[in-house]
C-alpha cells in the first residue's frame, strides 16, 4: 500500500466529511414529550403559546410597510401591527418563527439530513409538485389568518388550554386532510 501525499490526504478527508450519514429520527413519543415540555415552558416563561403564522404574517407586513406604507396606514388590521413608529417585527411570535427556521437548519445539518430535494410521486413533474405546494401553502396561510392561528397555534396552544374552537379546528383539519390526501393520492404513488 502506497502512502498518500498531504494533498491526497486532504482530498480524502474532505470527501469523508461530505459523506454525512443521516441519523435515525427521534422516536415520535419522545418528540411529543419534548414538544409538550417546550410548550409548557413557553407558557410559563413568556405567557404565550407556540405558533408560526402570526410571525410570518408580521414579517410580510414589515415588508409591506417598507414599500407601501400608505396601504398599512389605511388598513385597520395591518395598522395594529405596523404603521407610524410601530415595528411589525416587535413581537415574540416573530422570534419563534426565526428560531424554528434556524433550529430546523441546524438540526438538519447536525443529523446529516440537510439537502435540497423534491419529494413526489413518479407520475408528476417537479414543477407540478412545486406548484401544488405553493397553492397548498397559500390556501393554508389564508386559512390560518381566517382561523386566527395556524395548526401549531390552534392545536398546540389552543388545545393545551382546552379551547373548544381549537379542538373543532383540529378535527376539521384532520378530516379535511384525510379527504384531500385520498383525492390527491396519485401525486404520491
Amino acid at each position: 500500500m502506497t502512502a498518500l501525499t498531504p494533498n491526497e490526504t486532504a482530498v480524502h478527508e474532505t470527501a469523508k466529511k461530505k459523506e454525512r450519514v443521516a441519523k435515525a429520527y427521534v422516536h415520535p413519543y419522545y418528540a411529543g414529550i419534548l414538544l409538550g415540555v417546550v410548550l409548557f415552558l413557553s407558557f410559563f416563561i413568556s405567557g404565550n403559546g407556540l405558533g408560526a403564522s402570526g410571525g410570518m404574517n408580521r414579517m410580510l407586513v414589515f415588508v409591506q410597510d417598507l414599500f407601501v406604507p400608505d396601504h398599512i396606514d389605511r388598513t385597520p388590521y395591518l395598522l395594529e401591527m405596523a404603521g407610524g413608529s410601530t415595528n411589525a417585527l416587535d413581537s415574540w411570535v416573530v422570534f419563534v418563527g426565526i428560531g424554528v427556521m434556524l433550529g430546523g437548519v441546524v438540526s438538519g445539518w447536525r443529523n446529516g439530513r440537510l439537502k435540497f430535494e423534491t419529494n413526489k410521486g413518479p407520475q408528476i413533474s417537479n414543477r407540478m409538485r412545486w406548484m401544488m405546494a405553493f397553492i397548498g401553502g397559500a390556501i393554508m396561510g389564508y386559512g390560518a389568518r381566517l382561523a386566527r392561528g395556524c395548526t401549531s397555534g390552534q392545536a398546540l396552544s389552543g388545545g393545551a388550554v382546552l379551547s373548544a374552537g381549537s379542538w373543532a379546528f383540529m378535527f376539521a383539519v384532520f378530516g379535511g386532510a384525510y379527504m384531500l390526501a385520498y383525492s390527491l393520492r396519485k401525486f404520491w404513488n
